[in-house]
């Protein structure tokens, strides 16, 4: 789960991180007035769950009131990535020195939280991190274990020279850290963390994703959500008790299982297709779970075949397959369907499945290659 920047600079202050913090406007006319009330220049940034506001036009500098009003009024409403604008953090210019990157992230590949920082933070660090990755230094840390202060400092020292601003960027780091172990978190960031010119170190921006898996620990994080944000699909899809991720592809797949539903992807990738989602049904063979799966993938109109994968073990072949059946019977697919079933009374599935409009294949491999070529051969 996604945070707005305002909502993570108010976790920032809790554990004393210093920070611009700013006020939120939901207007134009907001805007005017809070820029008579702090005066200019006055910055307008968009809040949307999506990197890359600057370079969108999502930020601004207002040199007076109505101007403050006039680029409010372009900002809001605007689209950045398909997120909608609907308010901006406001807050007086900053004098900046430098700027710096903090963040705490999960190392997936080496199974480790890992830490992250650079003294060249700012808009461009997607771009340094492919350029020239060594300026970013790396830290891995076991999870759960607890974090020596010298690792914090290594890291400070490896950021500024100057003892004292190295301190200070330790102790910024460690409190980064522990927001990511107190709040399960599973990217937290500063960027950029600036140096004014005053020499004061602050989080100018703030950025904290939350492991979805472990919301229930934390209720009142729930409240911060913003639906706006959103895939009304996605949301729609865990009401329903669907785990649904949106992707770029045409290839739509249903799957029983996230690791099963990851590696389908994987396989459609490397048989030269596009998965169009991630989409895991769970133990379930409900009609009605498999025809909202299908109502959602086929809102998609890039969608141009659909491979429903599902591994049988309490829940039955046989059980999915007219699961499966039913829901397509219950509205018009215009795209075929391919589909492997494996695992409990897979045979009796197959006969089942035998005289429908459904495309079957004995293996993953052999479903998988079906879809791609179908979909190759339309264009």
């Amino acid at each position: 789960m996604k945070i707005h920047e305002y909502q993570a600079k108010d976790i920032f202050d809790k554990y004393g991180i210093p920070t611009v913090k700013g006020r939120v406007v939901t207007s134009a006319d907001q805007a005017f007035s809070l820029c008579e009330e702090i005066g200019a220049p006055m910055i307008l940034k968009a809040q949307v769950h999506r990197g890359g506001r600057g370079k969108a036009g999502g930020v601004k500098i207002a040199q007076n009131p109505s101007d403050a009003r006039d680029k409010a009024a372009i900002i809001l409403g605007m689209n950045i990535k398909e997120c909608p604008v609907n308010k901006l953090l406001c807050y007086n210019v900053v004098d900046i020195k430098s700027e710096a990157y903090l963040g705490v992230t999960i190392d997936r590949g080496a199974k480790k939280i890992v830490l992250l920082g650079t003294c060249e933070g700012g808009v461009d660090i997607e771009e340094l991190a492919k350029t020239n990755p060594e300026a970013i230094f790396k830290y891995h840390v076991d999870p759960g274990s607890d974090v020596p202060l010298s690792l914090f400092k290594k890291m400070g020292n490896s950021i500024f020279s100057n003892p004292l601003l190295a301190e200070k960027t330790a102790d910024i780091l460690s409190l980064l850290y522990k927001i990511f172990i107190d709040y399960d978190c599973s990217l937290i960031e500063i960027n950029p963390l600036v140096l004014t010119e005053q020499d004061q170190l602050t989080a100018i921006d703030a950025k904290i994703n939350f492991d979805d898996n472990a919301l229930f620990r934390h209720p009142g994080l729930k409240e911060l959500q913003d639906p706006e944000q959103e895939d009304p699909n996605e949301i729609e899809a865990r009401k329903r008790g669907l785990s649904f991720v949106a992707l770029q592809g045409n290839i739509g797949c249903i799957v029983n299982g996230a690791g099963l539903a990851m590696a389908t992807m994987d396989l459609i990738k490397a048989a030269g297709g596009e998965p169009a989602n991630f989409l895991d049904v769970g133990g379930s063979s409900n009609p009605d779970k498999v025809l909202y799966a299908l109502k959602i993938i086929l809102s998609n109109q890039n969608v141009k075949a659909i491979v429903v994968n599902i591994f049988g073990g309490i829940t039955r072949c046989d059980d999915i397959a007219k699961g499966i059946i039913s829901a397509t019977q219950s509205m018009s697919i215009p795209v075929p369907v391919f589909v492997r079933l494996t695992g409990t009374n897979e045979q009796q599935a197959s006969k089942i499945l035998q005289g429908t409009s459904l495309i079957t294949a004995n293996t993953l491999d052999e479903v998988i290659a079906k879809a791609v070529e179908r979909v190759g051969s339309l264009g």
